[in-house]
């Protein structure tokens, strides 16, 4: 009698050979135990950085009725908390590894479409290559920045993949795949710009009219945005909050010096993890410069203008809002491993180098993230224990602080919809030293907001200060300090915040 494994065995001769043998059915096994592999670190932490705690808890807001834009609010576009409510729904709130599956995922399909796009331009070797050193550059900044589930993991997909259908000239898969990636986060719209120059370049050598193209790409791009905006969600409330409400959050002034420290060493560690990338196409520019003949293996196929364009547009979107986050620069990863994988396919530099370095590198980072040190969670989650012994369900909590995260662990409602006390002040956590601070630079009408919710639901049970040293400290902070200074008792101090609870 026939075995499972003999079935399977059976099976698989009955399928054709080039699925069996072919490049794909051999590539994409190894990149997905890759992505795995690299992302493994991303499992041993409940929540990795406080845009994950952002988005846990606003979407069980979002499970116990909440409307986003309305009652639950973000300066985001709605597809990530719309996931993470799904996942909730299907498999419950109290962890996050479902997101963190999908991130690598999302990972994956990534690699895959690097690939495709390496190996149409360069061969096999190139497609595989690209693929590869994606995933190991992925892990290539700090751990909180790219073990997390956050907005730009998911935004990859639809970014490389605006890039590859643009590529092939399919325009109105493209525009769409734009809107995909500008719903998941503003700065991705930035691959509008790769896309619209690969258009152009497209119908002046083919000496074909470019109108009904740049039609199919801004109506892909504008049917989805507009069924978000108008069907989904209120268009008020979503031209507002994805639009045009964060002006001052994404102003021009701020702390300077802090903001330019962040911008150069993060830069410095996207560098050094890609440097066996990097080197190459540093000497492909040096020598063209020189105007010296490339060391080439064989004729150059193709030209990589519209790679520098995607980085170049990818650049801007990183430093849009001049906070300069670690996990921002997730997006120069695409273009720049697509420029130096046509950097190596088209000179004499080996592979076997490049793929050490990246390995070696990636290894180093991997090791980072499993050993990255915890006091911030520790003392976090001993905080939301303390919260959670001294509330039940039905209480209702104030984090007045940067860290949402507290929420999700304390699993207690927030007793508002704002839940960090950046929408009440305009503080960022990217702006440390910013001057426009303070209840006047809130969010309009914010606080008459915050106020009306307190009045129809009662005050929060316990509130937290968790400022800490920042500018917007309850005594800086009139209302809250004399909301503190009226209704509440100090009750715990963890190091440098302190748990408040109603007075009885």
């Amino acid at each position: 009698m026939p075995t499972t494994t003999h079935r399977l065995a059976a099976l698989t001769e009955r399928l054709p050979a080039r699925v069996r043998t072919g490049y794909w059915t051999r590539v994409v096994p190894v990149l997905a135990l890759l992505a795995v592999i690299t992302h493994i670190p991303s499992f041993l932490r409940p929540v990795w950085s406080p845009d994950e705690g952002f988005l846990a808890t606003q979407a069980r807001m979002l499970a116990d009725g909440g409307v986003l834009y309305d009652t639950v609010v973000d300066r985001k576009p709605p597809l990530l908390p719309w996931l993470y409510e799904a996942c909730f729904t299907v498999f419950g709130s109290l962890s996050l590894w479902p997101l963190r599956s999908l991130a690598i995922v999302a990972h994956l399909v990534t690699a895959i479409l690097l690939a495709s796009i390496a190996r149409g331009r360069w061969g096999n070797r190139a497609g595989a290559a690209a693929g590869a050193l994606y995933l190991l550059l992925s892990i290539g900044l700090s751990p909180e920045d790219t073990q997390a589930a956050t907005f730009e993991v998911f935004m990859l997909p639809a970014m490389v993949a605006a890039f590859r259908y643009a590529e092939r000239r399919r325009w109105l898969a493209a525009g769409i795949a734009v809107a995909l990636c500008s719903l998941t986060k503003q700065t991705g719209g930035a691959v509008m710009l790769p896309v619209l120059w690969m258009l152009f370049q497209d119908s002046r050598r083919r000496g074909v009219r470019w109108m009904p193209a740049l039609f199919k790409i801004w109506f892909g791009f504008a049917l989805p945005i507009a069924l978000v905006a108008v069907i989904l969600t209120k268009p008020k409330g979503f031209l507002f909050w994805v639009v045009t409400g964060s002006g001052d959050y994404a102003s021009f002034g701020g702390a300077w010096v802090q903001m330019a420290g962040r911008a150069l060493g993060n830069s410095a560690i996207l560098l050094g993890a890609g440097l066996g990338l990097v080197l190459p196409l540093g000497q492909r520019l040096w020598l063209k410069y020189r105007h010296r003949p490339l060391p080439a293996a064989g004729e150059e196929r193709g030209s990589t203008a519209d790679l520098w364009v995607w980085l170049l547009s990818s650049v801007v979107a990183v430093s849009v809002g001049f906070h300069f986050f670690g996990h921002y620069y997730l997006q120069l990863m695409p273009p720049l491993v697509l420029l130096g994988v046509g950097a190596v396919s088209t000179s004499a530099i080996r592979w076997k180098p490049v793929m050490i370095y990246s390995t070696a590198a990636a290894t180093a980072f991997w090791v980072l993230a499993v050993a990255w040190p915890g006091e911030r969670l520790d003392r976090t989650t001993e905080v939301a224990t303390a919260v959670a012994a001294q509330t039940t369900p039905k209480d209702t909590v104030l984090v007045w602080g940067m860290h949402p995260e507290l929420y999700w662990l304390a699993d207690r409602r927030p007793a508002t919809r704002y839940l960090t006390a950046g929408f009440l002040t305009n503080f960022s956590g990217g702006k440390d030293g910013s001057q426009n601070v303070g209840e006047k630079y809130s969010v309009t009408d914010a606080w008459q907001t915050f106020d009306a919710e307190l009045l129809a639901n009662g005050l929060p049970e316990i509130v937290v200060d968790d400022s800490g040293p920042a500018p917007y400290q309850p005594f800086l902070v009139p209302r809250i300090e004399n909301l503190l200074d009226t209704h509440y008792e100090m009750v715990g101090v963890f190091t440098d915040t302190v748990v408040y609870r109603l007075k009885r």
